[in-house]
């Protein structure tokens, strides 16, 4: 991996402030088209091919990321209840096609895409301290995104990008709206947008076609509408909004149990 690689590792359900590490807003979107996604087809050559200095995304666990001394590591972990309903609707939008009491137990189990959420998150945090790692959590990003920048500007060269945030408040600011959950959606969502509109005026008869459907109830409208965008609420708590007493009882034990001996425990408090 070349020296100017920055790479990041998240639990598939992260925001992308991180993204916009180069720090300028004079390309709004700048993470959407020049980042490599190494859990892509394109792979590796991807990075390979990226413009530099860049970032690479990725969902591996620590175990299975490619590593060098020479690049920086930016993780982002969300507690699990969010970070379950989260993963939820993105298998919905692919080809899963459970409820959401199924999917609890897959993801209960850890048989889901890129495995256990337990054994990501702890595979990451045991290397918080080293120095090419940065660790954050999405709800210390969504609280104080602005200390979040920062702190993510320090961490990539403190002379190069920090010291100019702290001296501007403007460009601290755009960095800010730039890098926002609210930006992203609307940038990501109108993408969606375009590219179902294109796929239906290119393939009407495969995309539209209803004749061995049900009459579809407004929830399900709903929910079909939500499955059709990428970026839906990135809100902190809507866990309750789907968690069943149990469920939610369930996996709080489980979380005792794999974090027993660390103080992850206590990064989420308020959110379990």
């Amino acid at each position: 991996m070349a020296p100017s690689t920055r790479k990041k590792s998240n639990q598939s359900c992260q925001t992308h402030l991180q993204q916009h590490h180069q720090l300028t807003a004079t390309s709004h979107t700048f993470a959407f088209t020049n980042i490599s996604f190494l859990c892509l087809y394109t792979g590796a050559k991807s990075a390979e091919n990226m413009p530099r200095p860049g970032a690479i995304k990725t969902h591996l666990p620590f175990h299975l990321a490619p590593w060098s001394e020479q690049a920086k590591y930016i993780h982002i972990a969300r507690n699990p209840k969010d970070c379950c309903v989260s993963y939820y609707y993105h298998h919905k939008s692919h080809v899963f096609t459970g409820n959401f009491d199924d999917f609890f137990e897959m993801f209960l189990s850890g048989d889901i895409n890129f495995g256990d959420y337990f054994d990501h998150l702890l595979g990451w945090y045991e290397h918080r301290n080293d120095p090419n790692v940065l660790f954050l959590t999405y709800e210390e990003m969504k609280e104080n995104p602005e200390v979040a920048v920062l702190k993510i500007a320090e961490f990539i060269d403190e002379k190069k990008y920090a010291e100019p945030l702290k001296t501007d408040s403007e460009k601290l600011n755009n960095i800010v709206k730039y890098s926002s959950f609210q930006h992203m959606k609307k940038v990501v969502n109108k993408g969606a947008d375009e590219n179902e509109k294109s796929n239906k005026e290119k393939l009407p008869g495969e995309i539209t076609n209803t004749s061995n459907q049900g009459k579809e109830t407004d929830k399900e409208k709903q929910n079909k509408s939500h499955m059709a965008r990428l970026v839906r609420k990135g809100i902190i708590g809507d866990w309750r909004s789907h968690f069943s007493t149990e469920q939610s009882e369930r996996l709080k034990e489980k979380f005792i149990e794999r974090t027993k001996g660390t103080d992850i425990e206590n990064i989420w408090g308020k959110c379990m």
